[in-house]
């Protein structure tokens, strides 16, 4: 789908194709791997980046959690981006950034070398679905959110995910778009790749940090809110409290805001 794009792996230019590591990296078998990704949108003065600056930041924040060095500052990884992005002549699309251990890993299990990191740029398509807001369905997972005690959950780590991947494929085989997840204390925390937001007499909430990613959309909604006249509050939400909320929403990179038409067997009205 994408072979006719190239890839900044390291410092170089390579064609798709060839954005490659071996099975045995530690990357991959041991799910290492560390990412950002953000939207790209076409601007009067050119493509722009949404808020690449604090990816950015997050992405040396999970590498500082986990212990790892990308070998390359805040500001090489943004000359990459924007070189990515004219190389592959990119409008309104999306920019991964992936940090791994490409290095064989057959036993190891703790790496002392830098990580290799590839920046891929992909336009906006019908697969992406980057400005297809319909309403979605959302439900309670049976999977409970990583407690931050067993690993650092504001990472955006690829090994965390097979957490959202177990909620989301619970969701969908009992039906529904997205499954959310509590913690291991009770309380709402995020979706899969979603934050959480409900409305309830005129006040807009959303579940504290600390257990939850430190998800840059749902900081940009918690920023915009007030500059419109719209209560924003952080707050400990419990999944029963969807039951009785005026309105859900989640947001994420891709799509930004996606209402919830349907929640559990609730019907709500959503844009």
């Amino acid at each position: 789908m994408y072979d006719h794009l190239s890839v900044w792996l390291n410092g170089r230019m390579i064609p798709w194709p060839e954005a490659k590591v071996p099975l045995l990296s530690h990357g991959f078998s041991r799910g290492s791997a560390i990412f950002e990704i953000f939207g790209t949108h076409e601007s009067p003065e050119g493509t722009a980046a949404f808020r690449m600056d604090l990816h950015l930041n997050r992405l040396m924040r999970s590498a500082e959690l986990l212990g790892m060095d990308t070998g390359y500052s805040t500001r090489q990884i943004e000359e990459a981006v924007a070189e990515t992005v004219r190389v592959n002549n990119i409008g309104r699309g999306l920019v991964k950034i992936l940090a791994y251990w490409g290095e064989e890993a057959f036993i190891q299990l703790v790496l002392n070398s830098k990580l290799d990191v590839a920046i891929f740029a992909v336009p906006s398509g019908e697969e992406l679905g980057l400005d297809n807001a319909m309403p979605v369905s959302a439900c309670i997972s049976k999977w409970r959110k990583l407690h931050p005690e067993t690993v650092p959950v504001e990472a955006k780590a690829c090994g965390n995910y097979l957490n959202g991947y177990l909620a989301r494929r619970d969701a969908n085989l009992r039906g529904f778009n997205v499954g959310l997840m509590a913690g291991t204390d009770g309380f709402l925390t995020e979706g899969s790749v979603e934050s959480v937001f409900l409305v309830k007499n005129g006040i807009l909430k959303t579940p504290p940090s600390g257990r939850i990613l430190s998800s840059i959309t749902r900081l940009s909604i918690l920023q915009a809110a007030p500059a419109i006249g719209i209560c924003a509050s952080e707050e400990p939400v419990l999944p029963e409290d969807l039951f009785t909320a005026d309105e859900i929403f989640l947001c994420n990179t891709g799509v930004k805001i996606l209402p919830v038409a349907r929640f559990e067997d609730r019907i709500l009205e959503a844009p």
